[in-house]
């Protein structure tokens, strides 16, 4: 009787301790070093390729403020501009693919440079995944107030009647900004020199005061300053007329035929980010992007706001690089 009673009683101590390594090791496994937490648990980096002030930076504080609001973690804005977008994309490209870095593509511009220079480190198509389309940011071709042109055949007549002597503002070399003014040229029959910055943030100054005699910017970075006074506004670069500009025509509208950049944006990660990150990253887009506050404020800033979901994101990007890229080849443009 007595060894049954110990055996029992072994049995028994056994199943407890059975049962208490079992909630030991159920605990670690919610609370212990090998769990994960749910993403995102720190700040996501948007890395853009152009300054503070223009069309990319505005629309990613902007989008990114809302963003933060439904992840619950900061969405910090950098800024790595030059070599007509190529810093930025290689930086955001060399990230790791977790989610915590991701791009905004200015993705007109992408495809521009990818077709400008013959040697490219990283590639939109190829190096990242497609995460959200979030619209459209049309540029506009601005002149100084100062210039004697009220419409875009005024300004054709005005530039051919001193060939060689004036010269048109860019964004920086190989960027959309760059292309419009090359396809402008060669369409219309004038001669002008092209004179890059690093930004609309730079240019924008000289061109005010006269310094180059005509520029395609985007309308967030230009439009203060046509309000102002300091700029004048000819035509718009889109294939159609922008809601907060009705009156304003179209590059082609005005004579310059077949002529249209309507200059695509949005989000892109590194490839390899999990499938269900980009869920989540999309999703926040989303909901950012219905924000009425946010469409309203982007609207008045001529920010044509669309959401597109990943798969029909990419493939507008695969087609914006296909039609970009014969663009430039027209154009005769290499950046080397």
């Amino acid at each position: 009787m007595k060894l049954s009673a110990i055996a029992c009683f072994s049995s028994l101590f056994a199943n407890k301790a059975r049962t208490f390594t079992a909630l030991a090791f159920g605990a670690l496994a919610l609370h212990g070093p090998m769990a994960h937490a749910a993403y995102p648990e720190r700040p996501i980096q948007v890395v853009v390729s152009f300054p503070p002030a223009g069309a990319t930076d505005i629309l990613a504080r902007a989008i990114g403020q809302k963003m933060s609001e439904s992840l619950g973690q900061p969405v910090v804005v950098e800024n790595r501009p030059g070599a007509g977008g190529v810093i930025g994309l290689s930086q955001a490209a060399k990230a790791s693919p977790d989610g915590y870095t991701i791009y905004l593509a200015a993705v007109t511009n992408v495809a521009i440079a990818a077709a400008a220079y013959s040697a490219q480190p990283v590639h939109l198509v190829k190096d990242f995944v497609p995460v959200a389309g979030v619209g459209t940011v049309p540029h506009m071709l601005v002149v100084p107030s100062s210039l004697p042109v009220q419409n875009v055949s005024q300004l054709i007549a005005y530039l051919k009647a001193a060939p060689g002597k004036y010269n048109f503002a860019s964004q920086g070399a190989g960027t959309l900004s760059h292309l419009e003014s090359e396809v402008f040229k060669a369409s219309a029959g004038v001669d002008l020199v092209h004179v890059p910055y690093k930004g609309s943030s730079q240019a924008l100054p000289d061109l005010m005061a006269g310094t180059s005699s005509m520029m395609f910017d985007s309308i967030p970075a230009s439009m203060p300053h046509v309000k102002s006074g300091k700029l004048r506004v000819l035509a718009v670069a889109s294939g159609k007329r922008v809601a907060m500009l009705p009156n304003v025509p179209t590059v082609d509208e005005s004579g310059v035929k077949g002529f249209e950049a309507n200059n695509l944006f949005g989000f892109s990660a590194p490839k390899g980010t999990p499938p269900a990150v980009i869920a989540t990253l999309s999703k926040a887009i989303q909901t950012a992007l219905d924000a009425p506050d946010l469409r309203q404020r982007m609207q008045e800033q001529g920010v044509e706001l669309k959401f597109t979901p990943a798969a029909e994101f990419g493939v507008m990007v695969e087609q914006e690089f296909r039609a970009w890229g014969k663009a430039v080849e027209a154009a005769k443009v290499k950046l080397d």
